[in-house]
Parts: structure tokens; sequence; C-alpha cells
């Protein structure tokens, strides 16, 4: 598994320069390559840091995704809009909720005088 996650990751990006003449490419070419080359030195690291996450969380992550895909399955099928809902808490007992965001309230209609409204007549003198 871990061969094969480094060989998807570094197919698109790492073209190896070859040892060949640089009779018959053009410049651009040659950049590419050299552009390439560089960009797959360093992201080497970050891929060999996350080869080792693979290693460390890929089976628990598989043994997760066998048993609970399903069930994920079925409630993005009820879920029509994610952004209604808040982050999921994990309670102290272990279970997990996730809570519906409150409906924002309707804008008060601001009341404007008119006949049904009295005026107000506090501090004035009559």
């Amino acid at each position: 598994m871990r061969i094969l996650l480094a060989i998807a990751l570094t197919a698109g990006l790492a073209a190896p320069v070859s040892a060949q003449d640089d009779e018959g490419r053009s410049l651009m070419e040659q950049g590419a390559e050299l552009f390439l080359f560089g960009l797959r030195q360093e992201m080497d690291p970050m891929l060999q840091n996350l080869l080792g996450l693979a290693d460390e969380f890929g089976p628990s992550m598989l043994s997760f995704f066998e048993e609970m895909g399903p069930a994920f399955a079925d409630m993005a099928q009820e879920v029509k809009d994610w952004s209604v809902y808040e982050m999921p808490e994990i309670l102290p007992n272990g279970d997990i909720i996730i809570r519906r965001k409150p409906e924002p309230s309707p804008d008060p209609v601001p009341e404007t005088p008119g006949q049904d409204a009295e005026p107000n007549l506090e501090g004035t003198e009559i």
C-alpha cells in the first residue's frame, strides 16, 4: 500500500531528468523538466511524512470506512444541505451529535407611526 501511494503521488509530478543530450529539446522542455525535478526534491520530505501517516493510520482508517461507509452513505442521501448543521460534537460518553443550526429569525418589520400607533407624548408639555 505504501509503495502504491508513493507512486500515485509522485507519478504526475516526477518526470525524471534524463541524461540524454539537450539537442532536439526546446528551452521550454528543459526548463519544465528542471522545474519538475526541483519540485520533486522539495516535496520528497513531505511525501515521506505522508507515507508515514499512511502506515500509521491506514489500517485503522480502512477498518473505519469498511464499518461506517454504508451508514455515511445513507446519511449523505438524507442530508441535502450540510451548511445548516453545526460541527459534530463528541460528548463525554463518546456519543457524537450533530446539531442543526438555529434558523435565523425573520427581521422584525420596523414599526412606522400611523393611525394604529399612539404618539409618544412623554416629556412634552401641554
